[in-house]
């Protein structure tokens, strides 16, 4: 059978015609007498056959690839919820890229001179992108390392033009600071967009000012969506909190920090923040989703900074593989043997110290939750308790259980 099952595109004779045939010419049938027809020449018929091949394969090419004008147009093709697209795909990076980019400015920190030394530490570069303009100001979304330690910010934007900024408010546990400039001029704010509903193996673009090269552009896919990965808040080589991220191939070098991350909308669905440089490795970048992003921005645009609980203990794990206790010290500890994890404190202040707590206590839990290790332990008290909660610790003393109930305060600021 051929592509199409109708006569009208066969080359074979009619079926139907072919029994009009038999039935005229059969036995018993009255005959018609013939008429003699002049036939046509040659060329004429070559003519013809080629005219009639011509409108043919236009006719089944246009059928076959959807190009001809039908009264009721068809449905795209869906592969799931994903509508097939006849465009070009690159038109839409270009798209989203002229939305965005406008918003999207350098940032310069000229750190804080060492007076006594007479030393300027060099300048920092990072990215920022600006999300909303309120009060003659417009805010500045960038990452809290990108700013560390700034004298003097100044922000570039699009077309070249310097400003200086100011610092709203800065978090270091979720990396997000969030700046202010004059707004006069800014025409273009970011659209943030909902990065719940990122899928695995979208198109993304990362804008930003890698390397002092402001105002490039690189594409790649989401290669995960929710990828948690640990951080050493305090550069200390042990890791004490946890970030999640989106993880993409898109090229995010030093200098992208802040910048955005955005989808085939144009809309902002993430703020790239750290690149894994080390032999062997590429194409692995990283960038806060915006969701959380946006909370800890609306925050710290409001109050200047984000206010968690605080206990009041400085600590080592009582199990790390990488900084491990010496024998002598577990020893000193006197745990029962059926205590493997837990947190030992290296001193008390504040409510941690109102409550009791001293040196060498080991903490096991927090209101009946196990607490196996300094990052446990921080992730309870930012992501479960509030300013003014009371909060039951379990801990070991010289090989006693204890209890004590802990009032937490607000965390001071660094």
């Amino acid at each position: 059978m051929g592509l199409f099952d109708d006569d009208f595109y066969s080359t074979k004779v009619s079926r139907r015609r072919s029994r009009m045939h038999d039935a005229s010419s059969g036995s018993g049938g009255h005959k018609w007498p013939r008429r003699s027809r002049r036939g046509l020449a040659t060329w004429q018929v070559a003519m013809i056959c080629s005219v009639v091949s011509a409108v043919t394969a236009v006719l089944l090419f246009s059928l076959v690839t959807g190009q001809l004008t039908h009264e009721k147009a068809e449905s795209p093709a869906v592969i799931g919820k994903v509508a097939a697209s006849s465009g070009d795909p690159y038109d839409r990076i270009i798209q989203a890229a002229a939305l965005v980019r406008p918003a999207v400015v350098s940032i310069i920190n000229h750190k804080e001179d060492n007076k006594e030394l007479n030393i300027l530490d060099e300048s920092a570069l990072g990215s920022g992108v600006i999300y909303k303009k309120d009060d003659g100001k417009a805010f500045i979304i960038t990452n809290n390392h990108v700013i560390e330690g700034a004298g003097k910010l100044e922000v570039v934007t699009v077309n070249g033009e310097t400003r200086k900024a100011t610092l709203v408010g800065a978090d270091k546990v979720s990396d997000i600071a969030v700046l202010s400039i004059d707004a006069e001029g800014i025409k273009t704010v970011a659209q943030i967009g909902d990065s719940s509903k990122l899928r695995l193996g979208e198109t993304v673009i990362a804008i930003g000012n890698p390397l002092g090269l402001g105002d490039t552009l690189t594409s790649g896919i989401v290669s995960y969506t929710e990828r948690t990965i640990p951080v050493s808040l305090n550069q200390d080589g042990v890791y004490d909190w946890e970030q999640e991220v989106i993880q993409t191939d898109a090229a995010i070098n030093e200098g992208n920090s802040g910048g955005a991350l955005v989808d085939l909308n144009g809309k902002v669905i993430g703020i790239n923040t750290m690149k894994i440089s080390d032999t062997g490795v590429e194409g692995l970048g990283f960038a806060i989703p915006a969701n959380h992003v946006m909370e800890t921005a609306d925050e710290l645009a409001a109050k200047g900074k984000i206010a968690r609980s605080y206990l009041g203990v400085y600590s080592v794990d009582l199990n790390n593989p990488y900084v491990p206790l010496a024998e002598d010290q577990r020893k000193e500890l006197n745990l029962p043997d059926s205590v493997k994890d837990g947190v030992v404190v290296l001193d008390a202040v504040g409510p941690a110290k109102v409550a009791g707590l001293q040196l060498n206590d080991v903490i096991t839990k927090f209101d009946n939750q196990s607490i196996t290790s300094t990052l446990s332990l921080r992730k309870y008290l930012y992501d479960h308790t509030k300013i003014g909660d009371e909060l039951k610790i379990t801990f070991y003393r010289n090989g006693e259980v204890k209890q004590v109930t802990v009032k937490l305060l607000e965390k001071p600021e660094e």
